[in-house]
Parts: structure tokens; sequence; C-alpha cells
């Protein structure tokens, strides 16, 4: 609307102190031009003039008493929407105006109800204010937040609306600008970010959520048909409008994660630790229990702006079989991270989270029926994962492959994973068991903040993403390694940051031979991993996740006399010596990575 400087004297005198008020008084003597109700829908009872034009007016003209009682709020059903993301919008504006609301809304809203054949009420005929500061300010003003929070129960509240002329809103429908879309669709300048922060919006929320006894708010347009189904009914259901309030203000919450977590990164590139943050967690499924039948449980995705394209199990697409089960999710994390580590065709097999067969070769067939024979009685039941995709040839393989234990039994897993699938390939794979969960998983990112929970609080760190190109092998021993020797120590160094700790892998010519986890001690590890691994182990590479506290007469010695190649170790112990003695009087190689791989 244009703006008229006030031409009446009386009007300029009340409002400015006087007709000798000083400069700085008389400055501000600019006045909107009287509204025009709009054709588009009638002056609702909340469209209340501001009160300092009415004072003005009543001032200079005195209100009759039929126009003051216009402003008055008068019972009409009112909703105000105000959306970015309009999808279902005409159906929702619809069903209002044929349960007899008058609809107020802004901007764009307005123009596509308006387009849906639905008779609107801008917003800006309620505050007799125009959108202004490139549509920073719209629904900031008492005509519309006075509607939205007096309770209807507290006379005084009614009172001031009366006084006020605001009329009350009975559904308050608002989403907010993508700000989450925005910066995570590339490159966005920080000034493009900040615009994008949604104001008025999480205000209205929050507002309605607040008086949700008397307002009901919706931030989901998959909750419109429940809305009008409500409202069809005419029954109060104090259940209904807490759901909502809750969904509303869990909304807003999760929008201001995401903007606090970018500008902690804008301004702290180098910090991932900030002093306080929120993680924004969303119920992807209910499962069947946890850990054990007794126990409840539920899948939940994280919208953190950091893990946007991070890859992983969470974002998997399950293609057939059962529902996944907290179990699963579990096994199948610990396999595809550790399978998306290798560059080379590769097949991981996991039980119970720890790999139990690992297999690196070109030619993907031979590299599935290396690792499960690592340890087929493991295998049996187990997870397998791939990091390449699985054609015609390796989908019947799995499908008829049979347990080296007797040559018959056919193999039985839980889960598959892999980057893709063939269409051939993964018809021919459902074909081997109905309950068979098939999952295509994009690669697992780095650089990732790794959360753990503590009773009563949260751990926090970075991922383990180092790698045997990202260490410094140093010869430790008198004899120097073959270069096919420091390939298999390598391989067994990637292999044992997946093997819960203590952890020892025995491997050779890129393949897993055996490995021990989990044992108190790490000599009960090493000798677990022996026994897996038989004769086989002479002349392969033995990893440990962690040093040997004790060389001679244990975990070293053992493995100098087991016929080891070669043993990769961290180093750090106050008798590293002993183990550098040790191996030298049996000849074998010893090499120091300086990086430790524990897990727990």
């Amino acid at each position: 609307m244009p703006l008229y400087l006030v031409s009446s004297p009386a009007a300029a005198k009340l409002a400015a102190g006087g007709p000798h008020a000083p400069p700085h008084r008389r400055r501000h003597l600019l006045f909107r031009a009287p509204h025009r109700p709009s054709r588009r829908a009638p002056l609702l009872s909340s469209a209340a003039e501001r009160p300092a034009g009415r004072a003005m007016a009543a001032a200079e003209t005195g209100a009759s008493t039929a126009t003051d009682s216009r402003l008055r709020a008068t019972g009409v059903k009112q909703a105000l929407i105000s959306l970015s993301d309009k999808t279902d919008l005409a159906n929702l504006g619809n069903g209002l105006q044929r349960l007899g609301f008058s609809i107020i809304s802004t901007g764009g809203t307005a123009s596509s109800l308006e387009a849906s054949g639905v008779n609107v009420t801008k917003v800006e005929e309620i505050t007799h204010f125009p959108e202004m500061l490139d549509g920073r300010v719209k629904t900031l003003h008492p005509s519309i937040h006075g509607g939205i929070l007096a309770r209807r129960d507290q006379e005084h509240h009614l009172k001031a609306l009366k006084e006020h002329g605001i009329g009350t809103f009975d559904v308050v429908v608002v989403n907010l600008y993508p700000f989450y879309d925005k910066v995570t669709s590339g490159a966005i300048s920080f000034e493009d970010g900040i615009e994008n922060i949604d104001i008025g919006g999480p205000t209205l929320i929050r507002a309605a959520a607040k008086n949700h006894k008397d307002v009901l708010v919706v931030v989901d347009h998959k909750d419109y048909p429940a809305l009008l189904e409500y409202l069809e009914g005419k029954q109060d259901d104090p259940h209904f409008r807490r759901t909502l309030a809750w969904k509303a203000f869990q909304h807003v919450a999760s929008y201001d994660s995401a903007v606090s977590e970018w500008l902690w990164k804008q301004s702290n590139k180098e910090d991932p630790f900030p002093p306080s943050f929120t993680v924004p967690l969303t119920m992807k499924s209910t499962l069947r229990y946890g850990e054990n039948p007794h126990q409840k449980a539920a899948f939940y995705g994280d919208k953190s702006l950091s893990l946007v394209n991070a890859g992983g199990i969470a974002t998997a697409i399950q293609h057939h079989g059962k529902e996944m089960s907290y179990n699963n999710y579990l096994d199948a994390d610990a396999a595809w991270n550790c399978v998306s580590e290798f560059e080379s065709p590769t097949c991981v097999v996991v039980k119970h989270t720890n790999p139990c067969g690992v297999a690196s070769r070109q030619d993907i067939l031979e590299a599935y029926r290396l690792a499960v024979k690592g340890d087929p009685v493991s295998a049996f039941g187990g997870i397998v994962a791939f990091n390449r995709t699985i054609d015609e040839d390796l989908a019947r393989e799995i499908r008829e492959f049979r347990s080296p234990t007797d040559g018959e039994t056919r193999m039985f897993y839980e889960i598959v994973v892999a980057p893709g699938y063939t269409e051939k390939g993964l018809e021919v794979l459902k074909g081997k068991s109905k309950t068979l969960r098939i999952l295509e998983a994009k690669r697992s990112g780095k650089g990732m903040l790794s959360l753990r929970q503590v009773t009563g609080g949260w751990l926090a760190q970075e991922s383990d993403d180092m790698t045997p190109e990202d260490i410094t092998f140093t010869k430790m021993s008198e004899r120097s390694l073959e270069d096919s020797e420091l390939s298999d120590a390598k391989f067994a160094c990637l292999c044992v940051k997946h093997v819960k700790s203590n952890a020892i892998v025995i491997a050779k010519n890129n393949c897993m031979l055996g490995m021990g986890s989990g044992q108190p001690n790490r000599r009960e590890s090493l000798r677990i991993a022996f026994k897996k691994a038989g004769e086989e182990a002479k002349g392969a590479a033995l990893a440990s996740d962690a040093f040997f506290p004790f060389a001679w007469n244990d975990a070293v010695e053992e493995a100098c006399q087991s016929g080891i190649a070669v043993i990769a170790e961290p180093g750090g112990s106050i008798r590293d010596q002993d183990a550098v003695d040790c191996c030298n009087k049996y000849g074998v190689a010893l090499v120091f990575t300086g990086i430790r791989h524990f897990k727990h």
C-alpha cells in the first residue's frame, strides 16, 4: 500500500505531541492510507486497524459503533496458511473452505490458493502492514500472534482481543523455508544461507503449538487429511492436538539444529566438536524387537548436514526379504563399512559385527568363494557384502554355493549388500530365499563424527579413516620384507581395524585366513586366529590392532614358532625391544605402523 503524509492537523497533534513538536518527533508523521477491503474475500473480524491508526482516526473523525464492532472478534473460524512446500495445498484450502473457515494467507501461498478457487484474505489486510525488508517481516504482528496465542478460557485475553479488534485463529498451517535443501544442494554463499533461515515461520509454529488447546497446528502435508477429518468430526480430542503440537515443536527443533550445525561449520571449520549440538533423528521404522525379543526397538535416520550423501546402511534400499531387525542393521553396517575400505573387488562376510571372511581378487566370484572359505561355519547365517555390482553370474554363485565344510549344504545368509545389481542378477538372487534381505547401499563416506552412548552421556570422536596407504610401515627387525609380504601385512592391517579388540588377523595373498576377536587378552585372540588359519598360517602376515605387551613365552613368540613370516603392530610398548629381539631370533620380519586400531 502507498504511504501518505498525515494531512489532518488534529491527527498530527495527537500523534506528534502538538503543532510545535521538535523535528525528531515530526519525522514520524507517516501513516497508511485507509484500508480498502479486498475483492477476493470479505474482510474478517481479525482485520484490525493498527492501534495507532485507530486512535488517530477516532481522534479525527470519531469512530462509529458499527465500525468499531466490525474490528472486534466475532467468532468467525479462521485458518492461517503460510507454506514454502505447497504439496496438497489445494485440497487443504478447499477442504477448510468447505468447512466454513475463512482463510488468511501470505504471498505465494495466497496466490496458489486463489488459483485453486479458494477465497483468501492476505495477511497485510489483517495487519494493515505490507511485507517489508525483502519478505523478512510478514506475520510478525500482534494482529496475527494475538489471535494465535490468546487463550479462549481466559476472559481478559478475549477482552484484549476485542479492544484491539483482533480475531482468533483456530488452525495454523505452516512449513519453513527449505534451509536444509538449500545448504546441501551444492555451493551456496554465506549470505544466501542466512537469507534462507526462516524467522516468521518458526514463530508462528511455536505460538500455535504452545496454544494447542485452542489452535490446531500442522507442519506436515501428510497430516492434512487427518486435520480435515478431525474438524469434520466436531469433537475435541486433546491427544490429537498434543500430537500435532509435539510434531510442530520437533519440526522447529530439527530445523534449528540444521541452522546451528551450518553456522558452526561456517565459523569453526577445523573444530568438529561444538560446545553443544543437537542430532536430528527421524524414525524410519519400528523394529520387531531389539538385540533380544524382550527389548523394544526402532530405527532412526540421522538428518545432520554432515551426513548428506554419506552413504551407508541407514540410507540403503531394500529390494527383497524380511524386514530388517536391530541386529541386522548392526551386522550389515559392520560388513558394509569394512568392504567399503577396499578398492579392488572384495567380498566381506560378517557374523555378530566381526568380519569372519575377507578376500580381494580381480574375479569377484573367486573373492566370494575365498571369503566364505575363510570360516564357513561362521559364514553360515551371516552377512555377505560386496564392493562391486552383483550380476547374474555372481548372484547364481551366491544362490547355489555349497558350504566348504561338506560340499553339500547350501549356504544360508541373512543379508546380501552391494552397491548395485543388474536386473537379471537381482532376479536370480531373489530366488535364493523369500527371507533373504537384499540391500543396495552407497559407499560409506569418510570424515564422519562417530557418536556412542554411555549412561548419562555420549562419546564423540572422529571416525577411524586411517588406511595402510596413510601409514608408514617401519621395519624394526633385521630381516627385510619382500614386496608380497608387505602387501600381506597391509591387507591384514586393513582387516584388523574392523575386528573387535583385542584383535588379531592372519592373512596372505589378499585373503583373511583367520581372526581372533574380543578376548580380554591378546594371546587368546592370537590362538583363536591360528586355530582358524591352520597350516595356511605358515608364511602369512599377522596384524595386531595394538602393541604386544609381552613377547617371550607370549603372543609374539607363539606367532614366530607357528611359522608367521611378518608381524605388523603399532609398537609403543615399554617392551618393544623384546618383540624385536624375538622376531630376530626366529627370522621373522617385524614392522611398526605407529597406528592403533582399537575397536570396542
